[in-house]
């Protein structure tokens, strides 16, 4: 697939520019996780291997999300566990960031390294609705940072959890004037967190017939005295990071949760189901607001759902929330305690004579994004992405053609399922140009910048600028097209109209885009790559 092949409409959704950007060149910058596959695999290891991907697919990134510094980078997983992991790059050469931006770097990328891991969520099961509870991590959001310590929230299907990354200094007692082999009881050197006073009796000055007790006063220094004596410190040898979950917000959804947003005030987020958005105090997890609620009298009337929510940027009275019928709707908190009126509402209207039977199934809207300053909304359905101006609601600014050769397809599609997948959409620091994925593990970055024609499909893989090749009459025994057969049975990859394979089962759900460089983190699978331009 040719990154220029599909259409893309504009209409004004950049800042005035005095050129559109130049197309920006993507490399290859790291890969956390990814696993490697002979290229000749027996048959008799086929079942083995299926159990080791049952067993990996735990494994599998469910969501992504930078901090606001884009310093720190945190996935979680279908296994209930959020992996943080820490930029180096800046470090390691010394200097402020600011620095290192005046400097030409030709060959400087962003480098991150594992820093933490901890297990968010466990598999819960509700008793009153006979309902089992999955402990696979959905959204993941970075709180203010404060005394060095990191704080985020993360959310199962009904849970919220907030937490705290600490380092934690390990203290030990050292420097005491002692014969350790002529202590009395254990007379290792001790350590503690919390106390510099040692619990067992200790010989004083290398002379047991003249040990103390604390407990008493019944204690005398050596004929001559103590040459030198020596208290015992505290110091700190090393440091190990803490998670603990600071607090918990639960049984407040009746759906599955599908979005956290925190609030601009540093004090309050919303979580969003299907049919309510509530509103939480950071402090506060015992109460929430409803704040949003449309669900009917009768369940019978229900024509959407809500399928995303997001917070302003900057004004923490305004958030905007997408629903199944491919609208959004502005809202203000300043209006009514319940929104259940909108401030302003998107969509786009229907051509004459288009409406199909998954006209409404690809019309869905699965992720919004805010641009940095809060002027434009990215929002991704199955087919397009939608640049929207929160000033003007009579349509999108910009539309991007994602996978359109995918539309004589969509049978097959709805068939296996597939046309209900939620891909997620980012938007770049400078708001110039936005990304979402695609099948094959492919992802698409296009130019929104007045005039802008870019258009760039990217593979996620340690070659990001490969394209998939036509599928070989008769295709290689490596492990993924052993899985892939087993997956989908006889059936063999597709190919789109430019000769190029793609695979409904390899799907890049999920990506972010660093704050304030042209960088990108996307997971395929239980991997990790990231790519910088």
């Amino acid at each position: 697939m040719n990154g220029g092949d599909d259409e893309v409409a504009t209409g004004g959704g950049g800042a005035a520019q005095p050129g559109p950007p130049q197309s920006l060149e993507w490399k290859f910058s790291q890969v956390f996780g990814e696993r490697t596959a002979g290229e000749e695999v027996q048959e008799g290891l086929m079942v083995l291997f299926l159990v080791i991907q049952e067993m990996n697919a735990i494994d599998i990134i469910s969501a992504i999300e930078f901090d606001k510094t884009g310093d720190h980078l945190a996935t979680g997983d279908r296994g209930g566990r959020v992996v943080l992991f820490e930029r180096t790059d800046t470090k390691d050469h010394g200097g402020s960031r600011r620095d290192l931006e005046r400097m030409d770097y030709s060959i400087r990328h962003p480098e991150f390294r594992y820093k933490t891991e901890f297990q968010s969520h466990e598999p819960e099961f509700d008793y009153l609705k006979s309902l089992e509870i999955e402990e696979k991590i959905n959204k993941i959001r970075w709180c203010q940072m404060a005394n060095g310590a990191l704080f985020l929230l993360s959310t199962n299907d009904k849970t919220i959890k907030f937490w705290k990354v600490q380092e934690k200094k390990v203290k030990k007692i050292s420097d005491m004037n002692m014969d350790p082999s002529k202590a009395v009881g254990n007379g290792s050197v001790a350590s503690s967190s919390n106390s510099a006073i040692p619990k067992s009796y200790l010989a004083n000055g290398g002379c047991p017939e003249r040990s103390f007790s604390y407990l008493s006063n019944d204690f005398s220094f050596p004929p001559g005295g103590i040459p030198s004596l020596r208290l015992p410190t505290v110091t700190s040898h090393e440091t190990s990071l803490v998670a603990r979950c600071r607090r918990v917000y639960a049984h407040a959804h009746d759906y599955h949760i599908n979005s956290i947003s925190n609030n601009s005030d540093g004090e309050t987020f919303i979580s969003a189901d299907d049919l309510r958005i509530n509103l939480w105090n950071l402090e506060i997890s015992n109460q929430s607001f409803n704040i949003v609620d449309v669900k009917p009298a009768n369940m019978e009337d229900l024509t959407e759902v809500i399928t995303s929510a997001e917070f302003h940027p900057t004004h923490c009275n305004t958030l905007a929330y997408s629903s199944s019928k491919g609208s959004i709707r502005l809202i203000d908190l300043r209006q009514s305690a319940l929104c259940d009126s909108h401030a302003k509402l998107f969509e786009e209207t229907e051509a004459p004579g288009s409406r199909s039977f998954f006209t409404e199934i690809i019309a869905s809207i699965s992720d919004i994004k805010f641009a940095k300053d809060g002027r434009f909304i990215l929002s991704r359905d199955y087919m397009t992405l939608k640049l929207w101006d929160i000033n003007m609601d009579s349509g999108p600014v910009a539309t991007f053609q994602v996978h359109e050769y995918l539309r004589p397809k969509l049978c097959d599609l709805y068939e296996n399922d597939s046309i209900f997948d939620k891909f997620e959409c980012c938007l770049s620091g400078d708001g110039l140009r936005v990304a979402t994925g695609s099948y094959s593990n492919l992802f698409r970055v296009f130019g929104c910048a007045s005039g802008s024609t870019e258009a760039t499909t990217l593979e996620a893989s340690k070659n990001p600028m490969r394209r998939q090749v036509q599928t070989p009459s008769r295709p290689s025994r490596s492990l993924s097209s052993i899985t892939r057969v087993v997956r989908r049975g006889a059936d063999a990859p597709g190919v789109d109209a430019n000769g190029n394979s793609f695979d409904f089962t390899t799907k890049l759900l999920h990506l972010a885009w660093h704050p304030t460089e042209n960088s990108i983190a996307c997971a395929a699978a239980n991997s990790l790559y990231m790519y910088y331009a």
